[in-house]
This record gives C-alpha cells, structure tokens and sequence, in this order.
C-alpha cells in the first residue's frame, strides 16, 4: 500500500506541476544545443476560408460579424462562411444583411459537426479557420496564424483562449487562471514539437487535410486537429493569436461544460487509442499522455485513493510524521476549496480559495463526465455554458 500511494502522488504531482517543470528544463537543454529559433516572419497569406458555426447567437452576431470583417487579411484571398443550421431566433436574419458572410442555413438541428461539415464541403481555399460564434478575435491573428503554413510539416495552428474575468468574479476566476497555465503548457509543448489537439475557439487547418469525425463526436475540435497531428503533421501553438471569452456565468455553468469536455476526453481516448503506443510519434504519445491522458483517465482517481490511503496510514502510525504532514496538507486544501465554494455562495470576492475550489471542481468533472460517456447520457446536441 505504500509503494502504491507513492507512485499515486508522484503521478499527480507529475500531472499538475511535474510535466511543466520537465517540460521547461527539456527546453532549456534544446535552446543550449541548438540555440535559439528565429520567429516566423508575416508575410505568407494563403487563400483562407473564415468558419462560423452559430446556433442561435442574436444576442453576439452583429459584434460577431463586425469583430470578423475588421481582421486585417487581403481581400482577395478571404472568404466567409456562417452556418446557422436549426436557429429559430433572427441570427440568419442578421447575417443576410452583410454581403461579404455566404451564409448557409437549414432547419433543423444535427448539431455543430453537421454544420461544419456542409460548411467544408463549399471550401476551395488553402486553409480554413474555425472560431466560436460568441468570441472575439484580435485583428492580427489570421496573419499571424497563416505564416506558419510556409512550413509543410505543420497542418493545423491552434489561436490561444483568453478569459474576460471581471472585479466581481466568482470561482470561474479560476477557469482564467487555469487557461493562464494551460497556454503556457501549450506554448511548451508547441516549441518541443506539437500542441496536442485546438480548441475551438480559434482554431486553423489545411484544407486537403480534413477529415470528418463521426456525426456522435463530443470535442470535434479536438478531434479534427488530432486526426491532423497522427497524419505526421505538427499542430502550431501560435499565442499571439487569440480569441476573447467571458467567463462562466457562474460555477454551475462551468461545471456542465466541464464535464461535457470531460466525457468527450473519454471518447476522445478511444478513439485516439493509436496514439498510446510510441513506436510511431514518440514525442506526441509523450506530450498525449502526459497532457492529456493522465488528466481524463487517471489522476482524479489517484486523488481519491491516496486520501483513503492516507487515512489508514494515520489509523495504523498515529497523526505524527510524514503521513501525518501529508494528512493534515490534504485537509488544508480540501477546506480551501470548500471555504471557495462558501466564500461563492455568500458572493465574496476572496480569489486564493477560489483556485483550490475550481481545481477540484475539475476533478470532479472528470469523474463525472466518464460516468455521463460511459452510460450514453452525453449528447452531441447540447446547450452551451451561459457566459457574463
């Protein structure tokens, strides 16, 4: 029981703060051996096809389309495709009143994967960039998207999601923080070889690279930019380039998208099964399972066990000693996050308990959504978290 509480809490250390540390040492080494690479200049503009798949989006649209045909890119080599597939409110309407957005709309909703693949059926350009309906895009990012496709070993760019947190944040001030230190893991694994898998936020793809996923996928962002990455072809993290979004409404809010992304971490899983075998990418099995596997499949769990672990570790040798630090560590956090969830409740603005808070609403989300996969309950058709 000892070994395995042992090798329990390193693979959680590991998960969290380990990958990283390794991570930034490995890239310090390679920056001494090969020195440092020189950034890719803008100036490489292949014809581009701009997606939006919205659902239902009156309320952002106008400032959707407005924030879209602001970017700067040539005209020349730009096209815009909105699909509005199933909306019953007036987001066609409003999109027919701008000339330069094709729209394509139909009644009746098959979910965001069916309108994504009618929208890459009308595609003839070099590359396509898909983004969220209810995010805003900076005015340099497809330029600084699109200049890395100069390289032919790179297939997909993955933009960076900024949270909008405000004054009178509550816990979801922690999903900012998580995507603070979630980029700066993508920044890594980027630099040492590939991102492993694009959000959907902002996002990019060669075109004669796609392939559609199956018409139940969970995280069809995800999936469409791995598919891309075991083709053999290096998924970008380009930082600069970036999509803005509220946080959360509130925790609750959170936690369902969470655990929808979880269950299709699952799926996900799978799916990709392929990619847990490193004879063939070495590197990205490396980066797949140490961002992301560890995460959907294992560490939530291990917290668990190392707690009742610890628990009879302290029936058996007493309170005092390592166990006991480690013990009494465990209930410090725990009371953090829960003192987070009273501190939300009560609407006070005390932010170091919220990050204890959010950290395992995550964990929970985990386990949550492999329960949801696991009996059928998770629908590709889903109402999106409610933002501020």
């Amino acid at each position: 029981m000892y070994i395995l509480f042992w090798i329990s809490l390193f693979f959680i250390i590991y998960t969290y703060v380990g990958y990283g540390i390794l991570l930034y040492i490995i890239l310090k080494l390679k920056t001494i051996i090969k020195g440092k690479r020189n950034p890719v200049p803008i100036g490489y503009t292949p014809t581009l096809t701009f997606i939006v798949a919205a659902y239902n989006e009156a309320y952002c649209i106008r400032e959707k389309i407005e924030n879209t045909l602001s970017l700067e890119y040539p005209d020349d080599k730009i096209e815009f495709i909105f699909v509005t597939d199933g909306s019953t409110d007036d987001t066609p309407t409003i999109i027919k009143e701008y000339p330069r957005i094709r729209l394509l709309h139909k009644d009746g909703r098959s979910g965001k994967i069916a309108a994504v693949h009618r929208a890459m059926q009308e595609v003839k350009t070099d590359i396509v960039v898909f983004t969220d309906a209810n995010t805003m895009v900076n005015n340099q990012a497809l330029l600084l998207m699109s200049r890395h496709y100069s390289d032919p070993s790179v297939g997909a760019i993955a933009g960076e999601k900024r949270v909008q947190i405000d004054e009178t944040a509550d816990a979801t001030a922690g999903e900012g923080f998580y995507w603070k230190y979630e980029s700066k893991l993508k920044k890594w694994d980027s630099e040492l070889y590939s991102v492993v898998g694009a959000a959907g936020e902002l996002f990019s793809i060669r075109t004669n690279l796609y392939e559609p996923v199956e018409p139940d996928t969970i995280l069809d962002d995800f999936m469409i930019s791995m598919n891309i990455a075991r083709k053999g072809y290096r998924i970008i993290y380009e930082p600069d380039a970036y999509a803005m979004e509220k946080a959360s409404a509130d925790t609750a809010e959170e936690l369902k998208r969470k655990i929808r992304i979880s269950a299709g971490g699952v799926q996900s899983t799978l799916r990709l099964k392929s990619l847990l075998i490193p004879f063939k990418q070495p590197i990205l099995t490396f980066e797949y399972i140490s961002h992301r596997i560890l995460r959907w499949v294992l560490t939530p769990y291990l917290m668990i066990l190392i707690f009742v672990l610890n628990i009879i570790f302290i029936i058996q040798v007493g309170l005092f000693g390592l166990y006991g630090f480690l013990f009494v560590a465990q209930i410090f956090f725990y009371g953090a996050a829960l003192l987070g969830r009273l501190l939300e409740a009560k609407q006070m603005k005390i932010k170091i308990f919220f990050i204890p808070y959010y950290f395992c609403l995550m964990n929970y989300a985990v386990i949550a959504g492999m329960f949801r996969y696991l009996f059928g309950e998770q629908s590709v058709l889903w109402e999106k978290a409610k933002r501020k």
